[in-house]
């Protein structure tokens, strides 16, 4: 492990800071590093490692930053619906894909079983046409 990390880093200049709650107690902001130089830095009240002194850089960085700017509605709705999209596609990846495109695995299962199979497929895709999209997902359960 290199030594720097475990010692205490005094930070003397910082830069770009930019609020990231209302409540102005975490930040995202630069500082330069005596040994990398510029890099990118997140203060948060949570953090325990003390090896750089995030009060020495909320001191710094006073009243110089970008206020926060809570997302809008549309923001969080998309933020929302990517992440129903992303567990959808990853249900489809581990769950379904490894076994309808198995021809091998599809060949041994009875005509009701591809057909569950095939309905929890489409039912995975069709999951963004329910009417509590993004928010209120019904997932499909997945067949036996």
């Amino acid at each position: 492990m290199d030594e720097d990390f475990l010692m205490s880093i005094h930070i003397i200049k910082i830069r770009n800071a930019v609020s990231l709650n209302a409540e102005n107690t975490i930040f995202d902001v630069e500082i330069e590093h005596p040994k990398y130089g510029w890099i990118p830095y997140t203060i948060h009240p949570d953090d325990t490692d003390d090896t750089i002194d995030n009060e020495a850089l909320l001191e710094l960085i006073g009243d110089d930053f970008t206020a926060y700017v809570a997302p809008t509605q549309a923001e969080l709705d998309a933020e929302a619906a990517a992440n129903v999209r992303a567990a959808r596609d990853f249900r489809l990846s581990l769950e379904v894909d490894p076994i309808v495109s198995n021809p091998l695995r599809w060949a041994d299962m009875t005509a009701e079983q591809q057909s569950a199979w095939s309905q929890y497929r489409t039912d995975l895709l069709n999951i963004t046409d329910q009417a509590g999209f993004p928010h209120n997902v019904i997932w499909p359960t997945k067949p036996e």
